[in-house]
């Protein structure tokens, strides 16, 4: 979404996309991102300016930490743990070309050690 665009239209946009966070471009190039986190932070940090009078820009985080595409999960799961973030973008051939949040992250482990129970089980089990 463009920087330029007003703090409503971000929310009206992740609210249809059902999406929590967006990445906030200028002139087509990634200036930062912006999350439900930042609409907290507008909206008390704006002194009670209405969201459509707000740019993106205003509220957005602006220090865009990002992921690779071969970067190991674990270390990806400790960056956001450490900087107590929530989404991030993945680059790939100097592009964003998606978003990882801390949920997507989540279903990994759990999906990875349903797997692990299921194979110990195998194993103990005998077969």
């Amino acid at each position: 979404m463009d920087a330029a665009s007003s703090v409503e239209d971000a929310i009206h946009f992740m609210h249809s996309k059902k999406i929590s966070a967006i990445i906030v471009t200028e002139q087509g190039k990634p200036m930062g991102i912006f999350t439900e986190r930042d609409v907290v932070k507008c909206y008390i940090s704006k002194g009670g300016r209405k969201f459509r009078e707000i740019q993106i820009n205003e509220g957005m985080t602006r220090d865009l930490m990002v992921a690779e595409v071969d970067d190991d999960l674990n270390s990806v799961m400790s960056v956001m743990v450490e900087k107590n973030i929530r989404h991030l973008p993945v680059v790939e051939k100097d592009h964003i070309s998606g978003m990882l949040s801390i949920r997507d992250i989540v279903l990994s482990q759990v999906h990875k050690m349903k797997t692990e129970i299921h194979y110990l089980k195998d194993y103990i089990s005998g077969y």
